[in-house]
């Protein structure tokens, strides 16, 4: 998986870096039980702090994307509850959905964006 970090953007590095492999999970780039690379070397590849990798890979583990193992470091585990995830996605969209309500975005707009999404993920691999 290639990581790009924006250094410009407004958008923490660590935040980018958990974003693309949320992505590279979603997309089959990377599965359950493949190693990320150790927070080091991520680190070093990406030419940002080691601290930033590791905030990165706390945020994946709480959020049960990943399983932090001493032995193989940071590894792809999907670990949720699905009660629980759909009542934060929930919450996540209210407010995405209000961004749209004030920029004057209509549900049917709205409804083609989600299965654009929806579409891209399951024309992958997965």
């Amino acid at each position: 998986m290639i990581v790009t970090i924006d250094f410009n953007s407004d958008e923490a590095i660590y935040i980018q870096l958990r974003n693309q492999i949320i992505l590279g999970i979603a997309t089959s780039e990377i599965r359950e039980g493949d190693n990320l690379p150790s927070v080091r070397e991520l680190a070093e590849n990406i030419g940002i702090n080691m601290h930033t990798v590791n905030k990165a890979y706390t945020i994946l583990k709480q959020e049960g994307f990943v399983k932090l193992d001493r032995r193989r470091g940071a590894v792809i585990a999907l670990d949720y509850d699905k009660i629980a995830a759909i009542a934060e996605l929930k919450s996540q969209m209210r407010v995405i959905l209000a961004q749209a309500i004030c920029k004057d975005i209509s549900c049917e707009e709205i409804h083609e964006l989600m299965d654009s999404i929806m579409r891209e993920f399951s024309s992958d691999s997965r």
